[in-house]
């Protein structure tokens, strides 16, 4: 069981390894660069070459890394609990899409963006402790506040 305060370090942290990992997704031309490094990483791991991405791939990257950026600089700067607990079923989601093309590519490059995912959704989930002034923290409603 966390602290409030240990719950909202926990929100941030994810937050910023979102940031770092979601940066080069943000726009064509940086996700450009990196799936040449994610191609690479692939290969070495056993899988088969990733697809070549058409602009429209593109779009889809850079919109999702777009809206993924401003949810963890939100995230970053205000690390509410509820927060936190709003990340943890979106990455649950991501994980479940994350696994699906995993079952259906055989992709092993997958596993590197699926086990943190899964990580922080539960690190996300954990229970927080009401704090000794009563209120604050643990409570339910506190945290969906």
């Amino acid at each position: 069981m966390l602290s409030v305060s240990a719950f909202r370090r926990v929100v941030r942290a994810s937050a910023i390894y979102d940031v770092l990992m979601i940066a080069p997704f943000t726009t064509p031309w940086t996700f450009l660069l990196l799936r040449e490094h994610l191609n690479a990483i692939n290969l070495a791991l056993g899988g088969a070459p990733l697809p070549v991405f058409e602009p429209l791939h593109l779009l889809i990257s850079s919109l999702l890394g777009s809206v993924v950026m401003v949810w963890s600089v939100l995230r970053m700067l205000d690390p509410q609990p509820r927060f936190g607990r709003y990340d943890a079923v979106a990455r649950y989601l991501f994980s479940t899409w994350m696994a699906w093309a995993l079952l259906m590519t055989g992709q092993p490059l997958l596993w590197l963006f699926l086990v943190p995912e899964l990580a922080w959704g539960l690190a996300q989930s954990l229970p927080v402790r009401r704090s000794e002034g009563g209120r604050e923290g643990g409570a339910r409603e506190s945290l969906l506040r």
